[in-house]
């Protein structure tokens, strides 16, 4: 804020409003390196109240060599479980006091690349890095800066930097018993284009557990693509009775293609996807997911940085029975 003036409000007017000096104000604001009298505090505080003050973070930066921010480097900002999981992430970093500052790759480990060197040149605190990338560890410049980092729903694993996942392995297997209870004795999967990341682990699971002769579907992580493979095998009378989708976005375009396609849902297919973001709670039928823990993932995600001995496990994913598998809501 400014003065009747226009010049910014400073330290010396904070001091001259309180009736002390600018090395006790200063200790105020930035909580020490001097401890100050309590009646003292609250003048001060008062004062720079009154007068609208407001610290400046790059000179704090400079003299604490820190900013207070953390760069998040985003899978793709328009999918609504890596948008999910950046609200969440910067609600535990709040806890830590600290912004967020978002970067989106646009599912290219190139931008991840120079999102990393763009972040560490802004001088951030620390990255979380959500990645759909499993390949070369981006982080590299980061440890060579001597900057936290932290990958968070998928990241390379050749390297040291600590991955925060959810139990795939288990959401997956929880999935298949389920549409199995329904009866449903064969059970596809909708993949990706490449088996990388937790979804080529999610595929695998399911392969296993499954056998050799279950179908494997494939079609990019969007609504459109699903959309267009279901009428495609609908169109040649191949739709399976019963699917897992390693995505929500891959359920949801699904959901649209077996209503254009005249199958209803879940009397002709059954679905289950693997991610659990809230739009899954909003299509028509509701989709059952197996509901990957965002919140618990990017609470420990942030904690990792700034105690790197905090315990890094996979956080369970909860089954959401919902219509689409069959159940009734609830």
């Amino acid at each position: 804020m400014s003065d009747p003036a226009g010049r910014p409000i400073t330290l010396a007017d904070v001091a001259r409003r309180a009736g002390t000096s600018t090395a006790v104000v200063s200790y105020v604001m930035n909580d020490g390196p001097r401890p100050v009298a309590a009646a003292t505090r609250e003048r001060v505080l008062a004062a720079a109240a009154e007068l609208g003050y407001r610290p400046n973070r790059i000179a704090r930066a400079l003299r604490s060599r820190t900013t207070g921010v953390v760069g998040l480097v985003l899978a793709d900002a328009l999918n609504p479980y890596f948008g999910a999981l950046a609200r969440h992430v910067e609600q535990a970093l709040a806890g830590h006091e600290r912004l967020m500052l978002i970067g989106n790759a646009g599912y290219s480990a190139e931008r991840e690349r120079q999102l990393v060197e763009r972040f560490l040149a802004a001088q951030v605190d620390g990255l979380v890095i959500a990645s759909a990338d499993a390949g070369d560890d981006v982080t590299v410049p980061a440890r060579a800066a001597r900057v936290p980092a932290v990958y968070l729903h998928n990241g390379s694993t050749t390297g040291d930097t600590p991955l925060v996942t959810a139990d795939n392995e288990q959401a997956v297997r929880e999935a298949l018993a389920h549409l199995r209870a329904h009866g449903h004795r064969d059970v596809a999967f909708l993949a990706g284009p490449q088996d990388t990341g937790p979804v080529g682990r999610r595929r695998e699971v399911w392969q296993a557990a499954a056998g050799s002769s279950a179908v494997l579907l494939r079609s990019d992580y969007s609504r459109a693509a699903a959309d267009v493979l279901i009428r495609r095998l609908a169109a040649a009378d191949a739709v399976p009775r019963a699917l897992i989708a390693a995505t929500d976005e891959q359920a949801i375009g699904v959901l649209s293609g077996a209503y254009a396609a005249g199958l209803p849902v879940p009397g002709r297919l059954a679905v289950i996807a693997l991610d659990g973001t809230p739009d899954g709670a909003h299509t028509a039928p509701s989709l059952t997911v197996t509901g990957q823990p965002l919140q618990a993932m990017a609470q420990q995600a942030v904690d990792l940085l700034f105690d790197p001995a905090t315990p890094s496990l996979p956080a369970r994913a909860a089954l959401v029975r919902r219509r689409s598998c069959g159940c009734e809501e609830g």
